[in-house]
């Protein structure tokens, strides 16, 4: 498959310049310890361990750890991390220009499997180094290197691109996706008034960030929505969700 419009962004970069362009106040090295609530249970901002910060609504925007932010509000968001493992080659000259990957790339997203799937993902830099990936394993917060991976990476990339066995690996990272299990059940909390969810999209985060931020501003300002949030809602997952 040809995506004409594909394009590359470096995450941390765009954050930065949208914050940037945004005027937000940035408050770094503070840790939410509590959810600060009306008696009514509405949200009226957040307690951290270097004091309080008050507004009419919370965003939680904490990606993998956006269901800890959660329970601090007593509400259950099922996110759990899902490692990934990126290997990074040496400095190429220019010889894959777009993101090329398996079809079985698409099944291993959308497959709620706790156990490693591995489907080749290769991806051009301008700078030189080929990015290889993809990765996906419930293991919790463990950054371990695992071999297995790493290995079965190197074999996909291989067989899409068989001029890559010649080439070295320099160095890997691995990352953690914010998953969340799919369903349809409910649960019988209903959603905190004044908390909004901006987290759980896996691996799609930077591409559905734009969206997703458009949402929220449409939910904060009381404008219609572009999208339906009713099946996003937190209270679509069940008690029993892992």
């Amino acid at each position: 498959m040809h995506y004409p419009q594909d394009a590359q962004v470096m995450p941390a970069l765009a954050a930065a310049h949208l914050l940037r362009a945004s005027g937000a106040r940035l408050l770094t090295g503070r840790t939410v310890t509590e959810v600060l609530r009306r008696p009514d249970g509405t949200v009226r901002g957040v307690r951290t361990d270097r004091g309080d910060l008050h507004a009419p609504a919370v965003v939680n925007a904490a990606g993998t750890w956006g269901g800890d932010l959660a329970a601090r509000a007593g509400v259950r968001l099922p996110v759990l991390p899902r490692r990934g493992f990126v290997l990074v080659t040496e400095p190429l000259p220019p010889r894959i220009r777009h993101k090329v990957y398996a079809a079985d790339y698409v099944a291993d997203v959308a497959s709620d499997s706790a156990a490693l799937q591995t489907s080749p993902v290769v991806e051009g830099t301008a700078a030189g180094p080929v990015l290889i990936g993809a990765s996906r394993e419930r293991v919790g917060f463990d950054r371990t290197v695992s071999l297995p991976a790493l290995r079965a990476l190197a074999a996909g990339a291989t067989r899409l691109f068989p001029f890559l066995a010649g080439v070295r690996a320099v160095r890997t990272y691995a990352g953690f996706r914010p998953y969340l299990p799919t369903t349809s059940r409910r649960s019988a909390r209903p959603p905190r008034p004044g908390l909004l969810h901006a987290c759980g999209h896996e691996g799609a985060g930077v591409g559905l960030a734009a969206g997703t931020g458009r949402l929220i501003a449409q939910a904060l300002t009381g404008a219609p929505p572009d999208l339906d949030p009713t099946p996003f809602r937190p209270d679509r997952f069940a008690e029993e969700d892992t």
